[in-house]
């Protein structure tokens, strides 16, 4: 594993947030990053649906991550926009973020996250943001 990719590990575990909420970063590369999330009870709403706020954080977090391997290291994310598109239910959410212009101090990235029943893949959410470095 590269440096990058081990360094991309280390701030994962370091974010709180993430293992309270059980989220795992499943891949990485130079410019793309993968989260997973299993779908339990509390990450759900009054419908049965994950939460809109648990799907936000996916695509907030993998869209960093691709954005901070593009740029090489410490990134930011300086906005996003979420489109839902169907709710989201299965046994785990898989959010998949690349970056897709990089430029010296900025990335634009794009999400696509998708519910997994029994092995079938349901987009169900796109995002796109700017990560920035913060370095």
């Amino acid at each position: 594993m590269t440096d990058i990719k081990i360094f991309a590990h280390q701030v994962f575990e370091a974010q709180p947030f993430s293992q309270f909420i059980g989220a795992q970063l499943t891949q990485v590369g130079d410019d793309h990053a993968e989260l997973t999330l299993a779908i339990v009870d509390h990450l759900k709403q009054q419908h049965g649906f994950v939460h809109g706020g648990v799907i936000s954080y996916l695509a907030d977090n993998s869209i960093t991550f691709a954005g901070g391997l593009a740029l090489g290291g410490n990134a930011l994310t300086s906005e996003f926009k979420l489109n839902y598109l169907k709710p989201a239910t299965g046994s785990h959410l898989v959010a998949r973020a690349k970056a897709r212009s990089i430029g010296k101090r900025q990335a634009v990235c794009q999400c696509e996250i998708f519910a997994v029943e029994d092995d079938k893949e349901k987009l169900c959410a796109i995002a796109q943001g700017t990560v920035v470095s913060s370095s």
